[in-house]
């Protein structure tokens, strides 16, 4: 069965779902697009590997006290009564540990010379999220938008901060980038809601080439099903944060009603 959803399925944005769902999205991009760009172009899942402090406000517990166990030899001691140690057990903590972080993006690459020609990433809630991921991603950012490689930056999450962008729409759930390198500092942003298809976007190659169109609508729709999504999402659920408008969550109630019935 297919999503229920016009467009993206906000219920995939879970944290159970979003990192296997990001992963098996690039893969099928990067599948749909090969045939069209072949053989002066090939498309290759590169990753962007760090290591991010993803615990930063856990403390470190530390025993308030340790008591000496009462084992010292008695000849030493004076002979008076004295009350029993009492050994302090030991208390479970957990430390502060770096996290190995992999992110997964695209890159058009020119047969022959392998430059760069455009790169596509999905973001993920880390670069989103102020910290470590947001700042290494943004740092890529700008150095994507100082070169000659075109940047498409897909933004399937409603949470956490966009990506800076001047003149922005706020009013929108999804975004989804289009950076021309010769068109710099403007780009094509396609804002789409909840109750919208994901845009057909074009994938900009060099100047003299055609630039072919990617149904990102029609590769969600069959990557949908091939992960059978529709059995394992639970809608009968609220949708994960941020919390929808009253209006959308109507919307939401009306569109989900006959699939909350068959569940």
């Amino acid at each position: 069965m297919p999503s229920p959803f016009p467009g993206m399925d906000p219920y995939l944005e879970q944290p159970a779902f979003w990192s296997s769902f990001h992963s098996r999205l690039i893969v099928a991009i990067a599948d749909v697009v090969a045939p069209y760009i072949r053989p002066k172009y090939y498309i290759e899942v590169e990753t962007r590997t760090y290591l991010d402090d993803a615990d930063d406000g856990i403390l470190v517990g530390i025993p308030d006290a340790v008591v000496l166990s009462s084992t010292l030899n008695s000849e030493l001691l004076p002979s008076v009564e004295t009350p029993v140690a009492v050994e302090t057990r030991p208390q479970k903590v957990r430390l502060p540990m770096a996290t190995e972080v992999r992110e997964r993006y695209l890159e058009v690459r020119e047969s022959g010379t392998d430059a760069v020609v455009t790169v596509m990433e999905i973001l993920s809630p880390k670069n989103k999220r102020q910290g470590k991921g947001r700042v290494i991603y943004e740092q890529k950012r700008r150095t994507i938008l100082q070169s000659a490689s075109h940047l498409i930056e897909i933004d399937l999450l409603r949470g956490d901060e966009p990506m800076p962008m001047i003149d922005e729409d706020p009013v929108m759930d999804y975004r989804l980038l289009v950076s021309r390198s010769e068109q710099r500092p403007f780009a094509d942003l396609y804002g789409f809601s909840l109750r919208a298809a994901i845009p057909t976007f074009p994938l900009p190659l060099k100047a003299e080439d055609a630039e072919p169109s990617i149904n990102l609508q029609q590769i969600f729709t069959d990557l949908y099903e091939r992960a059978g999504y529709d059995y394992r999402l639970d809608y009968r659920q609220a949708p994960p944060p941020p919390n929808l408008s009253p209006d959308d969550q109507q919307w939401l109630n009306t569109l989900l009603a006959s699939v909350r019935i068959d569940s």
